[in-house]
């Protein structure tokens, strides 16, 4: 008996230590992101930016000639990695530098959280020199790929620490957030893709993703798109629109 009541009282003892340090851990931010609105009365047309993170693997071929054949603007959130798997891709992007803004997703897709964990089942960076590393490794691949330099950065899950959001604006990063979710990680159906990105308002900024070409998404992505752009909404890229985030990301 003595030894059960003992047993019990260690686990509630470790269950309390263990409730305590989940409790006092820092909380991650997920930023939003607007655009300036069109303000258009009437309810038709407006603007939104499109933002396409390429995370590693290949290109969507469905999203990137859509994008061309329809002169939809974009900024792309591109790792170092992607950017050595997609060179024609990028040659692609370069040749419509009117379209396309490439900006910073980090060299490794490495969240950008400064304490160890795991978000989405990826393992964080876990130390401030290890988020400095992944955010100027990303930097550096845009740089070698040739264009200009980046303005923006957005971390893999799209999830920061507080101190993490600190540093990256110290070295001289916009931080971009969103507004609408609009492929769940390019996990969602077409269907509920289109539905999400179609949805979107005047100064919404959307994220979706370019790297899943066998991903049913995709083709909700595309569907989307035009679904805006035959109610007349206009597309612009970040770095051609006033954006706005919380969190600190943008001011």
């Amino acid at each position: 008996m003595k030894m059960r009541v003992l047993r019990n009282t260690l686990c509630a003892m470790a269950l309390s230590l263990f409730t305590a340090s989940a409790g006092n851990a820092t909380a991650l931010l997920e930023p939003t992101l607007h655009v300036k609105p069109q303000g258009v009365e009437g309810g038709g047309g407006g603007r939104v930016a499109l933002t396409l993170d390429a995370c590693g693997g290949k290109t969507d071929t469905r999203i990137l000639s859509a994008l061309v054949d329809n002169r939809i603007p974009a900024t792309i959130f591109v790792t170092g990695i992607w950017l050595k798997r997609n060179a024609e891709a990028v040659e692609i992007m370069r040749a419509h530098p009117d379209l396309f803004e490439l900006e910073n997703h980090g060299g490794r897709h490495i969240p950008a959280v400064d304490t160890p964990r795991k978000i989405y089942g990826i393992l964080s960076a876990g130390s401030p020199d290890a988020v400095q590393a992944e955010v100027e490794s990303g930097a550096a691949a845009l740089a070698g790929a040739g264009g200009p330099a980046p303005k923006w950065f957005r971390g893999a899950t799209a999830e920061y620490s507080p101190s993490a959001i600190a540093m990256i604006r110290k070295l001289g990063f916009k931080i971009a957030g969103f507004s609408v979710n609009g492929d769940g990680g390019s996990l969602l159906g077409a269907r509920e893709t289109a539905r999400r990105i179609g949805a979107a308002k005047d100064g919404d900024v959307i994220i979706a993703h370019i790297n899943q070409p066998t991903h049913a998404a995709g083709e909700g992505v595309v569907q989307g798109l035009l679904a805006l752009k035959q109610k007349g909404m206009t597309f612009v890229r970040l770095d051609d629109a006033d954006g706005v985030g919380n969190d600190g990301t943008t001011d």
